[in-house]
């Protein structure tokens, strides 16, 4: 790689880590003091999802790893649970990245939807099986609905704003790596 593209690609991949560190800021924020009848999407996977499926190499394993194990423990979740299943559907996601590549947004959506039904469903039944309480069904199906609805707008924000778009055939070498 060029010694532009490196700057690039860390550049990029430092803005992932200010836009986690950013949303976590926000559920930190004492708004409110009641408990709330309603949950937001998880904009953390959704960002991840996207950067994951546009520009794999902008989201490496490691940092993919920290920044949910970050999230896990500062949203007290149980450490390392749900950062497991939402790095096992990024990698995923990301293995898939060039077969979606040249298919709809339509397609890319559905894959989506589905992995975060697959994530949150196995994180629901993990927490089953070790006698943990999960968390009201109500609200985990309501904050999946809501991520699943906000993907467009994420995808949207990560293509114009920041400037994260999908691979093009010709940023490929011979071998098929990103160059």
């Amino acid at each position: 790689m060029s010694e532009q593209t490196t700057t690039r690609v860390w550049g990029m991949r430092l803005t992932f880590g200010l836009i986690v560190c950013v949303i976590l800021f926000f559920h930190l924020l004492p708004l409110e003091t009641t408990p709330r009848q309603w949950v937001g999407p998880d904009l953390i996977l959704a960002f991840a999802f996207a950067w994951s499926l546009r520009r794999p190499e902008y989201v490496p394993s490691i940092a993919l790893a920290g920044l949910f194990l970050l999230a896990d423990l500062l949203l007290f979740r149980p450490p390392g649970l749900w950062a497991l299943f939402a790095l096992l559907a990024c990698e995923s996601l990301k293995s898939r990245a060039l077969g979606l590549r040249d298919g709809s947004f339509a397609n890319e959506w559905l894959s989506v939807c589905i992995m975060m039904t697959t994530v949150a469903i196995a994180y629901r039944l993990a927490l089953m099986v070790t006698f943990v309480d999960p968390p009201g069904s109500t609200l985990s199906v309501f904050e999946l609905v809501m991520t699943m609805l906000f993907y467009p707008i994420v995808v949207g924000i990560t293509h114009s704003v920041l400037g994260v778009q999908k691979t093009a055939p010709g940023d490929l070498d011979a071998r098929g790596r990103r160059g």
